[in-house]
């Protein structure tokens, strides 16, 4: 069926179909739907934003936490290590409270480093520079040589011959016991000749009272002997030379050259060995760089007077077991002031030697030594 037009005709439907325009309209029911359908979709795409939003403020503040906790840890870091120099200040601080009993006298200005045991020291100790150090070396030597004036090889001898051998005889006993026994030796065999062509037993059989007489025996006879064959029954006056002969070390070379010949050198034995320990002038261990050390703090012209005021030290004052700190003439410059007795009444009794008002190490001292008021050795046997 069509519809009526204006003019009174009927149109048919498909021409009412093409005059209808051309926006299709939707039925009421139709839109209502696409309406609500677009509702929904904003709804759920505002949910996604939200939940988006809320997933990314979650993420944020899961960020912020471990953030936090990063620097929480950090600052914990942080104040342990601020609180461990505290402790160890404070440990610090407690060291010389504890240490105070034990003060040097005040006789020299030179600051006293501390009272730890020569084992815990290394070269240089502390604080102190190398130029102080040597100051501080080359002083203790100046006191030294006030306190010993007199001080001299302490082994009896007229000649560079007597005295190699003396030396070689020295190893691990006492000086005294040497001087109590080449006597008898060198009245027997007064030269190098004489003692080469000895019957090893009656060799042995004098030096007996020095201890490890065969080995010391077949030393004293072998560099007799090289001293005949290799240098005309001369002692040489050359290191390189020196060291060549049968019980013959730096050592025993070293005390020959500075005392027969005038040569300087450093006699580096036990006692030289622990006092430089001691007052922190080297950490070494090896005498060969021990002498090394020692020797770059002193001019060579002091060398052989250095080793005389040190080890006469070492026997009378400052002994490897109990040194008489309080006695010492130069415990405000020693570092190790404090390893020994303090009391001075105390550590009187234990000197040694003239220091103790008892008999030196020679039987013939020189003459400044007895002018001193130091007294021979008595002879072998008579007490």
């Amino acid at each position: 069926m069509g519809e009526q037009s204006p003019d009174g005709g009927r149109k048919t439907a498909k021409a009412t179909e093409r005059a209808a325009p051309s926006g299709k309209s939707t039925p009421p029911k139709k839109a209502a739907a696409k309406k609500g359908a677009a509702k929904k979709g904003a709804a759920k795409k505002g949910a996604a934003k939200k939940g988006a939003a809320k997933k990314g403020a979650a993420k944020k503040g899961a960020a912020k936490t471990a953030a936090d906790e990063k620097a929480g840890a950090a600052s914990k870091k942080a104040s342990a290590k601020k609180a461990a120099p505290v402790k160890k200040a404070a440990s610090v601080k407690k060291a010389p409270a504890a240490k105070k009993v034990t003060v040097a006298p005040k006789k020299a200005t030179a600051r006293i480093k501390g009272t730890a045991p020569a084992k815990a020291v290394v070269h240089p100790p502390g604080d102190e520079s190398r130029t102080a150090l040597v100051r501080r070396a080359r002083r203790i030597n100046r006191e030294l040589a006030e306190v010993y004036p007199y001080a001299h090889p302490e082994l009896d001898f007229d000649n560079s011959f007597q005295l190699v051998v003396a030396t070689v005889l020295s190893a691990q006993t006492t000086d005294l016991r040497v001087n109590q026994t080449t006597p008898a030796l060198f009245a027997k065999y007064p030269t190098p000749e004489d003692l080469a062509a000895a019957n090893p037993e009656e060799v042995e059989e004098i030096l007996r009272p020095c201890g490890f007489f065969r080995a010391k025996t077949k030393s004293v006879i072998g560099l007799s002997k090289a001293l005949v064959e290799d240098f005309g029954g001369e002692v040489p006056g050359r290191l390189e030379d020196l060291v060549k002969l049968p019980g013959v070390g730096r050592k025993t070379a070293f005390v020959v050259l500075g005392n027969a010949f005038g040569r300087p050198g450093i006699t580096v034995d036990t006692h030289f060995q622990r006092l430089v320990r001691r007052w922190q002038w080297t950490g070494e261990t090896d005498p060969d760089k021990i002498e090394a050390a020692i020797g770059a703090l002193f001019p060579k012209s002091d060398w052989t007077d250095l080793s005389h005021h040190v080890i006469w030290h070492g026997r009378r004052i400052c002994h490897a077991r109990k040194p008489a700190c309080g006695a010492c003439p130069i415990a405000p410059l020693c570092p190790a002031f404090g390893e020994g007795e303090t009391d001075p009444e105390k550590a009187k009794k234990l000197l040694k030697y003239e220091k103790g008002g008892f008999p030196g190490q020679r039987l013939r001292p020189p003459q400044a030594y007895l002018d001193a008021g130091g007294r021979p050795a008595p002879p072998l046997g008579a007490g």
